[in-house]
């Protein structure tokens, strides 16, 4: 566990942290502000609880049985059966940083104050992620609207000393697990079952890990393809800020800007500065308008999820009277508002737009490396499949292999957010799938670090065969870097270790942080 908590407030929640607590496994804290905000929306649902009004999710019936009044005597009973009769997923589980993901992000929109749920609440979940108990949650049956209802369901049953949980490497009934933390279960209150259950919480759990990954894959293909534009002898003038002035889109610009300065001081560069070569490949040359046109796509998913991670998702919301109008329900303190902030469309559309984007990353990244490996087009200091004694030896050719796997697969994938199944008696009519469009979203950028992995690889060995030259000072970094994870291919050797070790590396930061401090820059 990391030593500073990250503070939870529902005010400036951050895909870093969100990832720090799901795979750093920091501690969280939530600050006196954010509890009285918690307080003071209780006290508005115990006003409307007494007044006997019927508001939805407090004593009504939920979705189609909307109509149905629930007495005062059974509104515990409602929100037990709640969580029960929703942790209806099934699949395989979410693994841990995911969970901790949803805990997290469900914590932090309770704390805005919306929800109407008790302290009591908001302190297991914080007992849960600073003590590992990690729910056990199935990955499938969220439609992305009404909020990922089934996922936050398996967490809930926790809360309440039911469903499973794991501490440490110990599976256990969920009283059990709460237990051997010394922790204990709540009886759920009016709203409190809905208010747990009821957001987006695992999509944008996903989407922040999502956003947090893709920033490393769009990093990581700046690097491998500074590196192979230097092992191809291919130049870096199409990355020449006049080119990019004149056609100014941001992310562009920001991989032009990465290119020239990790090629910066480049013998490899210089060395054929004045050839005859007219053009680069497409993929070399157009470098900076596709990894561009990939970074805008993740700057779009990462505005979404900033807003997402610090918003109410809740339905219905409790307000104090002076914020809503005289059509609201409740009474002179409170007001209940239903809408539809539980739904995953904001989310669903970007992340769907990041999967695709994410896979023409990893496509031109394939491209690249077959410009490295393939004889019938490499530069003659090359030798096929980059490989000494090739014939005998096939090199990295089935690396490659790997990576079409890899491209193909996510050029397959769907896209849920333009599908749509009515549940709940029609009642529910219009949803985003925005889950699936997560789950795909995470698959596809783990895929997508893989190939630009390989061609890390394939571009450190091919600059093994320019050694008399130097390569730029970032690049240079890059494969310093590189060779302290994987030796050069001499002899064939089984490849599957050495594509792990280098996603582990895009994973750690430590690629990054090396080639920055050598430009003595930020990469962006």
């Amino acid at each position: 566990m990391t030593d500073d908590p990250v503070i939870v407030d529902g005010e400036t929640l951050t895909p870093a942290a969100v990832e720090r607590v799901a795979r750093a496994d920091a501690s969280v804290s939530v600050p006196e502000s954010a509890r009285e905000r918690v307080r003071e929306s209780r006290e508005r649902i115990v006003d409307i609880v007494d007044s006997g009004q019927a508001v939805y999710g407090v004593n009504t019936g939920f979705g189609e049985l909307v109509q149905e009044r629930i007495p005062a005597d059974d509104i515990e009973t409602l929100q037990q059966n709640l969580i029960r009769s929703h942790a209806a997923g099934t699949g395989d589980e979410l693994d841990r940083s995911e969970v901790r993901a949803m805990l997290v992000t469900r914590l932090n929109a309770l704390v805005k104050g919306y929800s109407g749920v008790r302290e009591r609440i908001v302190d297991l979940l914080v007992g849960m992620l600073n003590n590992g108990v990690h729910p056990v949650v199935r990955a499938k049956g969220s439609l992305g609207a009404s909020g990922d209802l089934a996922p936050l369901a398996h967490l809930a049953l926790v809360l309440i000393g039911e469903g499973e949980a794991t501490v440490g490497d110990d599976r256990l009934p969920g009283d059990e697990a709460l237990a051997r933390a010394e922790l204990e279960p709540v009886t759920l209150r009016a709203k409190e079952g809905l208010g747990l259950i009821n957001g987006t919480q695992l999509t944008v759990g996903l989407a922040a890990l999502v956003v947090r990954d893709a920033e490393r894959a769009m990093r990581a293909a700046d690097i491998a393809g500074a590196m192979t534009t230097e092992a191809t002898m291919s130049t870096t003038a199409s990355s020449h800020p006049s080119i990019q002035n004149v056609r100014p889109h941001r992310g562009q610009t920001e991989s032009a800007e990465n290119i020239r300065r990790l090629t910066r001081d480049s013998e490899i560069v210089e060395s054929h500065r004045n050839c005859d070569r007219v053009q680069d490949a497409y993929s070399l040359r157009c470098l900076p308008q596709v990894h561009g046109a990939v970074r805008d796509s993740i700057q779009h998913l990462r505005e979404a999820v900033e807003t997402e991670l610090n918003s109410a998702t809740d339905n219905p919301l409790v307000f104090p009277a002076d914020e809503a109008d005289d059509r609201a329900s409740g009474t002179d303190r409170a007001a209940v508002l239903s809408g539809g902030n539980f739904h995953g469309q904001p989310l669903a559309l970007r992340l769907d737009y990041a999967t695709s984007a994410l896979a023409e990353l990893a496509s031109i990244s394939e491209r690249r490396m077959d410009r490295l490996l393939n004889p019938n087009v490499q530069e003659a200091h090359l030798p096929p499949f980059l490989t000494e004694g090739s014939g005998l030896r096939s090199g990295y050719m089935i690396a490659q292999y790997t990576a079409a796997d890899l491209v193909s697969t996510n050029r397959s994938q769907g896209r849920p957010s333009t599908d749509s199944i009515p549940v709940s008696g029609n009642q529910e009519d219009h949803v985003s799938m925005s889950a699936q469009s997560g789950h795909i979203a995470r698959e596809t950028v783990s895929s997508t670090l893989r190939v630009v992995g390989i061609e890390l690889l394939c571009a450190a060995q091919a600059l093994d065969f320019v050694a008399e030259l130097d390569p730029g000072i970032g690049t240079h970094a890059a494969y310093r870097t590189v060779r302290e994870h994987v030796s050069h291919l001499d002899e064939d050797r089984p490849l599957h270790g050495d594509i792990d070790r280098m996603l582990a590396l895009l994973r750690s930061d430590q690629l990054f942080e090396n080639v920055e401090t050598a430009i003595d820059a930020g990469l962006a």
